[in-house]
């Protein structure tokens, strides 16, 4: 909300009552009084937060551009004006990219040259986001950071390949360390060098036995010492008088010699979740019930993505790699390891049955047809060469082989968000998106934009289509066009830039908007539904876009204009044109779901008139 005051101005609350059956799109107005103050805020945010402050300059062309309600205000000079303080903060970015190096602030560094490289401003002479990247994985391997610097270095290596120079610490660390599936994807990293030709100065030869350690293979019985029960002590529960042990099982396994492990968030949630006012103590066996608890504690969390960070004082015989990981393909053979019911180091095997579920509010997961049950969570699925493919949690229980696993590439992009501590927090625009057209080339378009985001300040328009983000343009050649967007922003951090291109679908016209993500809201739709009309929410929650209707016999108050291809109001057989009057509407947050109560004429039923209830999670996997 205070983002609503600086934007819009104190008048607009004096006038509260009076909008308050409007949308949140209606609210947002310009009163010309306040072109002034816009300019000065952004002039100030210029010196102090000059991403801001180019966030701002689109949001003043929002409502002041040509073609707006208050275009009159936009002189010749005003814009001059704007383009000068938009030159004076770009400065500032570089200005601070060049300190955050100097200062050795890799991370706040690397946000900084992703915001440059948004706004197509070249970064060759203060620093590529690759190579300050590697800056701080070579400055995490001095330290001893093991796991920070091979998920840097990887990165690294992924945005642009590294010399066989860079990449021989790395391989000789991962040999020390005895972690032989990192050590492989670094030696292939360095095959692939060589075979290139960027060898990076003179021709270091990679040591035999570095290459022999790296070529050789794990076992599952070595794998399976890796992995670790989980246990949850919450007490007692009280049924009917008589009081029961209080414990939840999950699997963990290690991925760093200092005692790190992965499991699932679901697992340990009680431990970090501030709504949960009970015991909890964390505890991990590295054996069966008659070896000894050793205390735990959470270090960081993803619950979009159920994965949660913990660290035991344990010094663990095998570590699973993060960095040598693999895309699986549908069919391919993948192992398990974990403690169903609490049987610790049981190994299933199965297949993968599919890519591309959409299980979790962000991305997609893999289903997996091997045996998982409650206590498997949190453990890994490997393959063949023992491979990380994912992390595995159980699936729908009525349904036996339906299970799922959260994607190895999704957990190294996740990691180092969570290893900084806390919950990890992630970007987003603010906006809802639908696949339109064909399945063949699905189009990305906006269906809903959340009031009081980055997207609602910049007034983009709902119906428009997302062409490209950041100059690449928009496409998902092997899935899900959704999941693919959310991959172009989860490695970033809230508080970067984003351009995007949009193409309103009616006109052909297309738009160029500079946008400051913000971070997500745990549950978006929750939030936006306490500030929308239930009209609104409509679309992003059920599929329906819905428009005003005149009275009629019918008393409706809207008519269906869309409804978006396999959403729930498609599964209901509505269709466009149907006539809808809302009866009810409530958000119930604990139980994460949302209910709309209507009376809707079907047009495949000869306009017959229904009553029917709508549910919906509110956790969308659709957000952006």
């Amino acid at each position: 909300m205070n983002n609503f005051k600086r934007f819009a101005g104190p008048f607009l609350f004096c006038m509260a009552g009076l909008l308050a059956c409007t949308s949140a799109e209606e609210k947002l107005s310009a009163p010309a009084s306040t072109s002034d103050y816009r300019l000065g805020d952004i002039e100030k945010y210029a010196a102090e937060d000059p991403v801001r402050a180019i966030h701002l300059a689109g949001v003043y062309r929002a409502l002041y551009g040509e073609g707006t309600r208050y275009a009159e205000q936009f002189t010749p000079e005003t814009a001059e004006h704007l383009a000068e303080l938009e030159a004076l903060a770009a400065d500032n970015l570089k200005a601070a990219q060049i300190l955050a190096i100097t200062e050795e602030r890799w991370d706040d560094a690397a946000s900084l040259a992703r915001s440059l490289s948004a706004l197509g401003i070249a970064v060759e002479s203060t620093g590529m986001e690759p190579g300050i990247i590697l800056a701080e994985a070579n400055a995490a391997l001095e330290e001893g950071n093991n796991l920070k610097a091979f998920l840097s270095a990887a990165r690294s290596h992924e945005l642009s390949s590294l010399a066989l120079s860079d990449l021989l610490p790395f391989l000789k660390r991962a040999v020390e360390q005895k972690q032989r599936r990192t050590a492989a994807f670094f030696l292939q990293a360095a095959d692939e060098t060589v075979r290139s030709g960027r060898l990076g100065g003179a021709s270091p030869v990679i040591p035999r036995e570095l290459r022999e350690y790296a070529e050789g293979l794990d076992t599952v019985s070595d794998m399976v010492k890796g992995v670790a029960t989980v246990l949850i002590d919450r007490g007692f529960r009280t049924e009917r008088g008589r009081a029961y042990p209080d414990r939840v099982l999950g699997s963990a396994f290690f991925v760093d010699s200092s005692g790190l492990l992965i499991t699932n968030y679901h697992v340990i949630a009680s431990e970090v979740d501030p709504t949960y006012e009970g015991y909890s103590r964390m505890y991990i066996r590295m054996g069966d019930s008659t070896s000894p608890r050793i205390r735990a504690r959470a270090v960081g969390w993803d619950k979009a993505m159920d994965l949660a960070l913990i660290r035991a004082d344990y010094t663990p015989e095998y570590v699973f790699p993060v960095v040598d990981r693999v895309v699986p393909k549908a069919g391919d053979t993948v192992q398990v390891i974990g403690s169903p019911g609490g049987l610790a180091k049981t190994v299933t095997q199965g297949i993968v049955s599919a890519l591309g579920r959409r299980f979790l509010p962000l991305g997609d997961v893999i289903q997996i047809d091997a045996a998982v049950n409650p206590g498997n969570s949190g453990g890994p699925a490997i393959d063949r060469d023992g491979r990380l493919v994912g992390i595995v949690f159980a699936g729908v229980e009525q349904y036996q082989g339906l299970n799922f696993a959260v994607p190895a590439e999704r957990l190294a992009a996740a990691l180092p968000a969570m290893i900084k501590g806390g919950k990890a927090e992630r970007p987003w625009l603010g906006l809802t998106i639908a696949e339109s057209g064909p399945s063949s080339a699905p189009r990305a378009e906006i269906i809903y934009v959340a009031p009081f985001t980055p997207a609602w300040e910049q007034r983009l328009k709902e119906g428009t289509v997302i062409t490209a983000i950041n100059g690449e343009k928009v496409s998902a050649p092997q899935g899900s066009l959704i999941p693919a967007l959310q991959d172009r922003f989860f490695s970033n951090r809230p508080g970067e830039l984003a351009v995007l291109e949009l193409a309103n679908p009616e006109t052909g016209a297309v738009s160029r908007q500079i946008i400051m993500t913000a971070a997500r809201p745990e549950v978006p739709l929750a939030e936006a539904a306490e500030k929308d009309t239930k009209e609104r929410m409509a679309a992003p929650l059920f599929g329906m876009i819905l428009a005003p209707a005149a009275a009629s016999g019918f008393s409706t108050s809207f008519f269906i204009k869309k409804v978006i291809r396999g959403s729930i109001a498609d599964e209901a057989g509505l269709s466009e044109q149907d006539p809808v009057s809302i009866r009810a509407f409530r958000v119930e947050k604990e139980s994460g779901i949302a209910l709309m109560d209507i009376s809707v004429k079907k047009r495949r039923m000869g306009y017959l008139e229904t009553s029917m209830r709508l549910p919906a999670p509110l956790d969308s996997p659709d957000t952006l």
